[in-house]
């Protein structure tokens, strides 16, 4: 039997299934919409006091809202891994009707259905924060040391969709406490947002934009009195919808595809008048190396340079800032890192035919790592991101289990181990 071979025996025969799977439904039973992020930041915490990790914190982002975050300290010298993922989850309206009658009704019951487990964050992301846990707890079982140090953070705020929350602001003190050393620099980190146990070292970026066009409203009688900001924003979708097929013809990213943009909502009108007033939405994804400003500045001049009448004007806000005042930028490492191929094979070990290299669809917070600050960074996590933000939210067990082996695994060959 090869050494690879006899670690995924070794975390196999001392797995607990029954353990993780608690640890798991325990996460989703606590509910943690943004802004109640305390609630599931007290249950890993204690989940985090069992592991016996070092310098174990619960630090308010903001008052109430706590991030979490603490350290197994290897037993010899080896490299400094870190997994990282947000403890918010997006808000259950309409669930419960969905499933009224039924075993899944509680959002937060983290129902087993069809060797499944379901319940809002169920994929987005606890599956990913407590098989990472587990997956320390499964190499304490199995007898294996770490050489070097693995950490755990769980951050909150980063959800939209919530009034005033989801800027990314407990992230955003976590960083800033790695960049004034009050928490240790890692040298690689997996977050664990939602990936199939695909690992993903791409991402695209986005910003949203809400587009005002202001015109001059009259009775519809004498609408030459007007300016009508309705028909100014036909002219400006064209050019945008133009735009968005000239942007995706420049280039495509192996792993992300093509840019494009995204006219997600209209309102305007007057009643039997002339409309004044017309709103519009837009969401631009990029590709790694685009620029965000250059993007927004050319959002900006399309929608100016189709509206030809100086009497009406157009405003442009950006309500979405991340790790950029105006969005959220891509990142990308290279593919070909050691590291990944590691991950990747750690995963396709605990479950054939996963780990696959791929390109993440979604913005996260990886670019607070990757681009601010030098870190190279990775998705990869239980779950499917296409049932997230659903009534169907579900990781099916089998698929939690493996990421605990495969996080195991990957723990001992990053950090190395001591016999």
């Amino acid at each position: 039997m090869t050494a690879e071979n006899d670690l995924f025996a070794r975390l196999r025969a001392a797995l607990d299934r029954d353990a993780a799977i608690d640890l798991f439904r325990g996460a989703i039973r606590h509910d943690s919409i943004t802004g109640n992020e305390a609630n599931v930041a007290a249950y890993l915490a204690e989940a985090m006091r069992t592991l016996n990790l070092s310098a174990l914190q619960t630090v308010d982002f903001l008052p109430g809202r706590p991030n979490v975050w603490g350290k197994r300290v290897g037993v010899g010298r080896g490299p400094h891994l870190l997994f990282i993922g947000h403890t918010d989850v997006v808000h259950v309206d309409g669930w419960r009707e969905n499933w009224a009658g039924t075993e899944r009704e509680d959002p937060f019951g983290a129902a087993i259905v069809d060797g499944a487990v379901w319940g809002r964050g169920a994929g987005d992301l606890k599956a990913g924060i407590t098989s990472s846990l587990a997956a320390l707890a499964l190499l304490d079982a199995a007898g294996i040391k770490l050489a070097g140090d693995v950490s755990f953070a769980f951050v909150g705020d980063e959800e939209s969709g919530q009034p005033g929350t989801g800027v990314s602001a407990g992230i955003k003190d976590y960083v800033t406490r790695i960049e004034t050393g009050e928490v240790e620099r890692p040298d690689f980190v997996v977050y664990v947002e939602p990936t199939q146990l695909a690992v993903y070292p791409a991402q695209i970026g986005f910003f949203i934009a809400d587009i005002t066009i202001t015109g001059r409203s009259a009775y519809f009688g004498v609408p030459e009195l007007g300016k009508d900001a309705l028909r100014a924003s036909h002219g400006a979708m064209s050019a945008l919808w133009k735009h968005s097929d000239e942007i995706s013809a420049r280039a495509e990213h192996a792993l992300v595809g093509r840019s494009f943009l995204l006219i997600t909502g209209l309102s305007g009108g007057g009643y039997i008048a002339v409309p004044e007033k017309c709103e519009l939405s837009l969401i631009r994804k990029l590709l790694p190396g685009e620029s965000l400003d250059q993007a927004a500045a050319e959002i900006e001049a399309t929608v100016r340079g189709a509206i030809d009448d100086l009497e009406i004007t157009v405003a442009f806000s950006y309500p979405a800032g991340r790790d950029h005042a105006l969005g959220g930028t891509a990142a990308e490492i290279d593919a070909d890192r050691p590291e990944v191929a590691m991950l990747s094979e750690a995963i396709s070990g605990a479950l054939a035919g996963r780990g696959n290299i791929a390109g993440a669809p979604f913005w996260s917070e990886s670019p607070f790592f990757v681009n601010r600050l030098g870190i190279p960074a990775v998705y990869c996590a239980p779950g499917d991101i296409r049932n997230c933000h659903t009534y169907n939210e579900h990781v099916e067990i089998e698929e939690f289990l493996a990421g605990v082996v495969g996080f195991a695994a990957f723990m001992a060959r990053f950090c190395g181990t001591v016999e």
